[in-house]
């Protein structure tokens, strides 16, 4: 299927939801309370090897982008991402994340834009910003991971916001319109600091779909950042 075109910054940070938490049961029912209050959605892909848990394939992106009605954002925490580009392409992503830490991740990056869709490159909370660095002129997204990638629910680590503001810093040097996400442990009170940090992609999972509102916590979020 063709993916919606993903949006580029808009100068305000906006919230991502990321299926991992929903009710597959009822995917579009999951969906539909935020589906006008975010831009676009984020599907964690997990192989069991670069990241201790099993996930989503290819036909998941293609499902979520039907029951949201949002750009999909796959993020690849997966091995070899370079096998994959194509079927999450053709799934319907409109922005494809990869690992620096993965194997061949320059190579990812270079076939994703060549697709015609956005690119992104996510860090794991050991990785420095420097891994970044050769790459920040290709891609659309840098991911700062703020837990071990791996498990939905984790804490959020206070101690990657030095990194984020690093990336942040870079991004403004670059004159590029480069979306900063923040993923893992996102609530009421870390999205104000991730924030504050620079970050203006957060991506909200367990939080936001055990919310017994979850579009009014939503709108409470924004208020808070």
């Amino acid at each position: 299927m063709k993916a919606p075109a993903f949006p580029l910054p808009s100068g305000r940070a906006e919230f991502v939801p990321s299926v991992l938490s929903a009710d597959f049961a009822c995917l579009k029912g999951s969906l539909a309370p935020v589906r006008r209050l975010c831009r676009s959605v984020q599907v964690d892909v997990m192989d069991g090897h670069f990241v201790p848990n099993i996930s989503f394939g290819p036909g998941i992106v293609s499902a979520v982008a039907r029951a949201g009605g949002l750009p999909v954002d796959a993020h690849l925490m997966v091995a070899e991402p370079l096998r994959f580009i194509d079927a999450f392409a053709r799934a319907g992503s409109g922005l494809i994340t990869v690992h620096a830490e993965a194997a061949g991740a320059a190579a990812c990056v270079k076939k994703i834009k060549a697709l015609g869709l956005r690119a992104g490159l996510a860090l794991r909370p050991k990785t420095p910003f420097s891994r970044v660095k050769p790459l920040l002129r290709s891609l659309d997204l840098v991911l700062v991971m703020t837990v071990e990638p791996g498990f939905g629910g984790q804490a959020f680590m206070a101690d990657m916001l030095p990194k984020v503001s690093e990336a942040r810093a870079a991004i403004a040097r670059s004159g590029r319109k480069i979306w900063l996400q923040v993923d893992g442990g996102i609530g009421a009170d870390t999205a104000p600091l991730a924030a504050a940090a620079g970050a203006d992609s957060l991506v909200v999972g367990s939080a936001l779909f055990s919310a017994p509102d979850p579009a009014a916590f939503l709108k409470a979020l924004r208020k808070k950042v």
